[in-house]
């Protein structure tokens, strides 16, 4: 963070000062929100929970290097060495001091939403654009209320284009954050069945995803999937102008998948306005073809040529916990792809374990969450995912998971296991372990399933 004063702290949280601390330049060089982690010199806001209250670390924070806090709080015995500054809600200050120092910055900033792919699309952007441009982008999955503007905050005077992921589980959300960030590229990956349960359905999802669309710029652009029947809608409607990319013909940005090893990488034909070549993309799965068509797109926006373009592509590398293939002895693959998990991205999944190359094919899968009444019939179709895939073995984890064994033993699946516990999947894993296997992990964040895909690191030696 570049360093701003506590008079222009005031005037973007329109807050009043407490206290007897009146220094009005004084500088501030950071914001932190957790009292654990302050940096000397940050500016301290407390965040207010369901299960906590992070005034009752104001002290703590201050004590430990802050210079001064925001609250929403009348401060009780303030220090005179540190500012506090009084606001009404303390996570819309952080949102308006974000927003605000945003501005300092006359740089294009992107905005990434969907219900799959948002993080590799992220990932991939910012290693297209990274080579010409120096890339700020959301780390990890601050993509929140919380995480989006801390990111902002992050912005430095190296930096030379912002990827921003936008995440959600409501109405309302995104229409926030688009405001915070009033995007130049705005690009939603696709509609899916993620956060069903509050949403009710894919009509609202779409809606929900939607509330970017008038935040992009007027002289923006807005890059959606042309294969999703719900985006392909929007042809023809939209204010700024719009490009479809997909593997469907007549898209102004094309690919098709053309090859692969299997193991490590795909080939696909990618045809753009600007170029029409085959382009080896480093990592499983004919999915990857979309973050990789969203970079052409976004590259061909900034000046970026073919070439350009194309080394970029193969210098993604995968967030951690995001399909990171581990190759161990004895041609024993896992598949770590333990960070999240919706029907979407299970079937894609499934499917790179089906396209993979093993002998013996194990899909290790959890229970996904937040899809509410759904959530049976959802799971049981993963299930009939596996044996149409070819599938030769199922260790489902949780309860949801069970629907995803009946449909794995329905579809034809010849091994199925069916556990509440991890500890008891363990179990299984350790006789299942065999030269010539590709291991798939996946759940949802809460099952933390990376505990299953440690466990199998351990028990396979490294290739």
């Amino acid at each position: 963070m570049e360093a701003i004063t506590l008079s222009q702290l005031i005037q973007a949280v329109s807050g009043e000062l407490a206290g007897e601390f009146s220094a009005l330049e004084a500088p501030i060089f950071g914001v932190d929100t957790d009292s654990r982690t302050i940096h000397p010199g940050s500016l301290f806001i407390p965040l207010v929970g369901d299960r906590f209250d992070g005034h009752a670390y104001i002290e703590s924070a201050l004590s430990a290097g802050a210079v001064g806090c925001i609250t929403a709080k009348d401060p009780v015995n303030p220090r005179p060495d540190r500012f506090y500054v009084r606001v009404q809600d303390t996570e819309k200050a952080l949102g308006a001091l974000a927003s605000w120092y945003k501005t300092l910055f006359p740089i294009p900033f992107l905005a990434v939403t969907g219900s799959v792919g948002k993080t590799t699309t992220k990932d991939m952007l910012a290693a297209v654009l990274g080579v010409r441009y120096r890339v700020m982008k959301t780390a990890g999955n601050h993509n929140n209320n919380v995480g989006m503007p801390l990111t902002l905050l992050e912005l430095n005077r190296s930096h030379q284009i912002c990827v921003l992921e936008m995440g959600m589980d409501r109405f309302g959300e995104i229409d926030y954050l688009g405001g915070l960030v009033q995007p130049d590229v705005g690009i939603i990956t696709n509609i899916g069945d993620a956060h069903i349960e509050r949403l009710g359905s894919r009509e609202n999802i779409f809606k929900a995803k939607c509330e970017l669309l008038p935040h992009v710029k007027e002289n923006g652009l807005l890059v959606l999937n042309g294969d999703d029947e719900f985006l392909t809608t929007l042809r023809g409607s939209t204010s700024v102008p719009t490009v479809f990319y997909g593997k469907g013909e007549g898209l102004e940005y094309q690919a098709q998948v053309t090859g692969g090893d299997g193991t490590s990488h795909i080939h696909c034909r990618m045809r753009t306005p600007q170029m029409d070549r085959e382009v080896k993309i480093p990592a499983l799965g004919d999915h990857m073809i979309y973050p990789s068509l969203i970079a052409a797109v976004v590259g061909e926006r900034f000046g970026l040529s073919p070439d350009e373009i194309e080394e970029g592509i193969s210098r993604f590398v995968p967030t951690r916990m995001r399909m990171n293939l581990l190759c161990r002895r004895d041609h024993i693959t896992i598949l770590d792809d333990t960070y999240n998990a919706n029907p979407q991205s299970m079937r894609a999944a499934i499917q790179v374990l089906a396209d993979s190359q093993g002998e013996n094919k194990v899909a290790v899968l959890g229970d996904m969450f937040e899809l509410g009444p759904f959530a049976p019939a959802l799971h049981t179709g993963v299930g009939e995912c596996l044996g149409k895939a070819g599938v030769n073995c199922l260790v489902a984890v949780g309860d949801l998971a069970a629907h995803i064994a009946e449909g794995a033993k329905s579809s034809g699946v010849p091994e199925v296991y069916h556990c509440q516990t991890k500890e008891e999947a363990k179990l299984i894993l350790e006789r299942l372990i065999q030269p010539d296997s590709v291991f798939l992990v996946k759940a949802s964040r809460g099952m933390k399933m990376e505990e299953l895909s440690a466990f199998l690191t351990e028990l396979t030696l490294e290739k």
